[in-house]
């Protein structure tokens, strides 16, 4: 099987050395699935550009389609209290030629008191096509702020756990990574949660266990597990809990079950860790082994033939006026068969 390209994780501790020796440059393009690095790496522009919070030398432009007359005249505006202004440009829509032409015009005589940035929303990926994109990444300097490596973010969730005076064991961040994601705006909250619910002066993974807020790629992941210890009546339980759960689709179950299936498959092939890592575009070895022990409790015909149910469900879905959730039952029901024991996996789940 052919492996996947890794993208590199952003060194944010050198774009941070880089801005503070260099300073800020005029114009910058900000973006990327890390949100946390991508607001932080903002606020310290701020606070070299407009110190103590001065509204006056840093200007937000939230619309849409911001006026271009008006952008000249916030960058043209001479600072008063700093050596420099900053202009944050949010969430633009930049699909429109009109805009974009007096965009280009205003943004190419960029005076070197003034750094305007270009912050796009969550998961908004640039598009190169755009003649102000390549603008952008022609004249300014371009930052995409990605998902840290699991290395990174357990120094960070140390640190993070350090300050509310708690050791922490290194299982046990990565068990919080598992569990609620590697995004790390949605992990503060976690981390506040868990140190103040955690007993002893150190943190262990059970504490993470009792609390942690679960998003649902770790569900599926342990729904599998289940299926492969043909724990069924547990396999049955986590299910009830994702179709309970009002931000995620019976669709997008499907596809994340079928997803772990896939990469279950290729860790019963893969020689370790590593390799498994490497195939399935993952950012740590912890997932890469757990999904090595799930392979142990599955034949490699079971695992295509789970994959082949689901595809068979996602058709049935998207052609059939079909109840969603009944289905979604009926086709993990019928993986559970295909596992063996049948008669225990039937009545726990259908």
């Amino acid at each position: 099987m052919k492996k996947r390209k890794k993208e590199p994780a952003l060194n944010y501790s050198a774009e941070l050395k880089k801005l503070k020796d260099a300073g800020p440059a005029r114009l910058y393009l900000l973006w990327g699935e890390e949100d946390y690095l991508r607001d932080s790496f903002l606020q310290e522009l701020r606070d070299i550009c407009a110190p103590g919070d001065d509204s006056f030398q840093a200007r937000v432009f939230a619309e849409a389609r911001p006026d271009p007359d008006e952008l000249r005249y916030a960058i043209d505006t001479l600072p008063f209290f700093s050596e420099r202004s900053l202009i944050e440009i949010r969430d633009l829509d930049y699909s429109k030629s009109d805009v974009t032409d007096r965009l280009i015009q205003v943004l190419s005589d960029i005076p070197d008191y003034c750094t305007v940035a270009f912050r796009l929303g969550h998961g908004e990926e640039p598009d190169g096509r755009s003649k102000l994109i390549r603008f952008l990444r022609e004249n300014g300097e371009e930052i995409r702020f990605t998902v840290q490596d699991q290395n990174m973010l357990v120094r960070w969730i140390t640190r993070r756990f350090a300050y509310y005076g708690k050791g922490l064991e290194i299982e046990a961040a990565q068990r919080l990574i598992y569990l609620s994601g590697d995004q790390m705006k949605a992990l503060i909250p976690e981390i506040e949660k868990i140190a103040a619910f955690a007993p002893g002066e150190k943190v262990t993974a059970a504490d993470v266990n009792a609390v942690a807020n679960r998003i649902p790629e770790s569900d599926v992941f342990d729904l599998t597990n289940a299926l492969a210890d043909r724990r069924f009546r547990t396999a049955a339980g986590i299910l009830a809990d994702l179709l309970e759960q009002r931000d995620v689709s019976v669709p997008a179950i499907l596809s994340m079950l079928s997803n772990q299936f896939r990469r279950i498959l290729i860790a019963s092939d893969a020689k370790d860790a590593q390799t498994v890592m490497e195939l399935c575009s993952l950012k740590s070895d912890y997932p890469a082994k757990l999904l090595r022990n799930s392979a142990r409790g599955f034949r490699k015909d079971q695992l295509q033939r789970a994959i082949e149910l689901c595809a068979q469900a996602d058709y049935r879905l998207k052609s059939e006026s079909a109840d969603e959730k009944q289905l979604l039952k009926e086709t993990v029901m019928r993986i559970a068969l295909e596992c063996g024991e049948g008669q225990q996996g039937s009545g726990a789940i259908a």
